[in-house]
């Protein structure tokens, strides 16, 4: 049996932070460099009592809506975030009662960051080649904007807040291939959140500055750029040629890489270490940023409406999040 996305839809907060807002902010940085350096124009921000969840379930009534999709025919739920409404109970049940599923389903929450999507693509491709569901609702979202302090400049600039849905089945418009992962918890430390669980659970209020005015404190994101940068280029091309001989293919007989959409300076040396073709390679982040586990499928709805997805158009996705973990997969459109 194979398993397919059969539709995917997503859904962005109404609030915009825009780099005419952010150069106001930090005079040092002007709205040309801001979008010259990361390709970003604009940032959606969720408002103060919106979560993640709310917007997982919009995402998912825009797929509702978008494929005529009948919520009795899912039959499980996986919900891939790092922003949970709570400690317990799981995410996943709320959402499952919000959008009226039925209660003969299983449901899943799978904490991962930007390479979440696919790994959660490949535990829905389980479900659906297991037998164990036929039609399984993926739903990424995050809220990191709610974990930055607001003088942190350089990942208000990258990160942008928002969800996707995409319903995995017995049949769709793209075949799910093999993938390929890996993991490294040496490199947890160079991306955390250290407060609010229950190694920390108070606030340390340990913020300082260092000497370039930016913010260090446990009880907001905090994250390493140049050490994630530099794992980011030694892992892609690994992991790319695993996936690559796991479908046996060669990366010539991809004709569109759909990678995880950090910003245009990453996208640009990943590229170039890939010796992929500029116009084979998708980017869109313009109008969003930085959506952790919400870029690829975001980024998939843009190109199969723009047409750079095609019929039978192969597209190669890789990822990596913090953790550190990174993943690849294929998709046969």
């Amino acid at each position: 049996m194979e398993a397919y996305i059969k539709g995917i839809s997503y859904y962005l907060p109404e609030n915009i932070l825009d780099n005419a807002t952010l150069a106001k902010e930090f005079p040092e940085w002007n709205e040309e460099k801001i979008e010259k350096k990361l390709g970003i124009k604009f940032r959606h921000i969720a408002g103060e009592n919106e979560t993640a969840a709310d917007l997982a379930v919009k995402a998912a009534e825009n797929l509702f809506t978008q494929y005529s999709i009948e919520r009795e025919e899912i039959d499980f739920c996986l919900f891939c975030s790092e922003s949970f409404d709570y400690i317990l109970p799981t995410t996943s049940c709320l959402i499952q009662e919000r959008l009226q599923l039925s209660n003969k389903m299983g449901v899943l929450d799978i904490n991962l960051g930007c390479s979440g999507y696919i790994a959660s693509l490949a535990v829905a491709k389980g479900l659906i080649v297991a037998g164990i569901a036929k039609n399984v609702l993926l739903l990424t979202a995050e809220t990191y904007s709610k974990y930055l302090h607001p003088r942190d400049k350089g990942n208000r600039t990258i990160f942008g807040d928002g969800a996707s849905a995409s319903l995995i089945s017995t049949e769709g418009i793209a075949k799910i291939g093999d993938s390929s992962f890996g993991t490294d918890g040496k490199g947890a430390s160079n991306l955390i959140l250290k407060t609010g669980g229950a190694r920390n659970r108070a606030a340390l209020n340990d913020l300082s500055y260092d000497d370039f005015g930016n913010p260090h404190s446990s009880d907001y994101l905090y994250m390493n750029g140049p050490e994630i940068l530099n794992y980011t280029l030694e892992r892609i091309p690994e992991v790319t040629a695993e996936v690559l001989s796991k479908n046996g293919l060669t990366i010539e007989d991809i004709d569109l890489h759909v990678f995880h959409q950090a910003n245009k300076y990453i996208a640009g040396l990943q590229r170039k270490k890939l010796r992929v073709p500029d116009e084979k390679y998708y980017c869109c982040f313009e109008d969003g940023g930085n959506t952790v586990s919400s870029t690829i499928p975001i980024a998939l709805v843009h190109a199969l409406r723009d047409g750079s997805i095609k019929e039978n158009t192969k597209v190669l996705s890789v990822a990596q999040g913090l953790g550190y973990t990174w993943g690849g997969i294929v998709l046969f459109f």
